[in-house]
């Protein structure tokens, strides 16, 4: 990593569990302030706890982030307190993203939690934090997914967003990339509770993943998809921008 890449201040919804955690354990490696913004704080504050412990500085804010008045309060909260905001990760998912349905029988109200989530999170999360990248030309990564590629049958709806996102943050690469600001997106396969949820929902589901992983096993949230994000977030990716990384271990065969 560049020098000086251990006084970074990043922010990274969602990240009370699962690849959100694991990125957080990545940037604490190396030092990071970590703000976790999510809405479980028993689990969020463990999280802050987790990275102080690995050798950074880990702060809790509950926030949904699917609501702007509380994307605003988390920035300013950040700013107030570590002076600065460097990098962004947008993590946070809907609850029901491991939930496989057919699409004509998927509630109106589903598909509206999807979005909220994944795509008005992004707008919000947007909107709030690219001023204070812009003074410190930072990076914004956003988490989608191998679905938003290829399709998922009885996931049309989580596809379509994480689709959805990778448009944004195209189109924001280019907006963003004369002003200094980065925007790159990840598309993990790691092992997560949703991940298991999801297996469980459908038990043929596993056989399906694992089937055509040339390394035949799930990425660790911290040891093999932390890494990459934490990668885009420094200054070693400075030229890369408007891209999607995978971090499936080779699954999709589209990129």
């Amino acid at each position: 990593m560049t020098a000086g890449a251990s006084t970074r201040v990043v922010l990274i919804t969602g990240a009370s569990g699962g690849v959100g955690r694991g990125i957080a354990h990545a940037c604490a490696e190396l030092g990071w302030t970590v703000w976790i913004a999510a809405r479980r704080r028993v689990e969020g504050e463990h999280v802050a706890a987790e990275v102080t412990a690995r050798g950074g500085v880990g702060h809790f804010v509950e926030c949904d982030a699917s609501v702007a008045a509380d994307l605003d309060r988390v920035v300013a909260t950040i700013v107030e307190t570590s002076g600065r905001l460097d990098g962004v990760v947008h993590n946070a998912t809907s609850g029901l993203s491991p939930k496989p349905v057919v699409f004509t029988d998927v509630p109106l109200a589903e598909l509206e939690d999807h979005v909220a989530v994944s795509l008005r999170g992004l707008y919000l999360l947007a909107l709030a934090t690219y001023p204070h990248l812009q003074q410190s030309m930072g990076s914004f990564v956003v988490l989608t997914s191998e679905a938003g590629f290829e399709g998922k049958a009885k996931l049309s709806v989580y596809a379509a967003v994480k689709a959805a996102q990778r448009g944004i943050v195209r189109g924001l690469a280019r907006e963003w990339g004369p002003h200094g600001v980065r925007i790159n997106c990840v598309a993990p396969l790691a092992g997560t509770p949703a991940m298991g949820r999801a297996f469980e929902m459908d038990p043929e589901m596993a056989a399906r993943v694992l089937g055509r992983n040339p390394l035949g096993r799930m990425g660790d949230p911290a040891a093999d998809v932390g890494p990459i994000v934490r990668f885009l977030l420094s200054d070693d990716s400075r030229y890369l921008t408007g891209n999607t990384l995978m971090a499936d271990g080779g699954s999709c065969p589209i990129t």
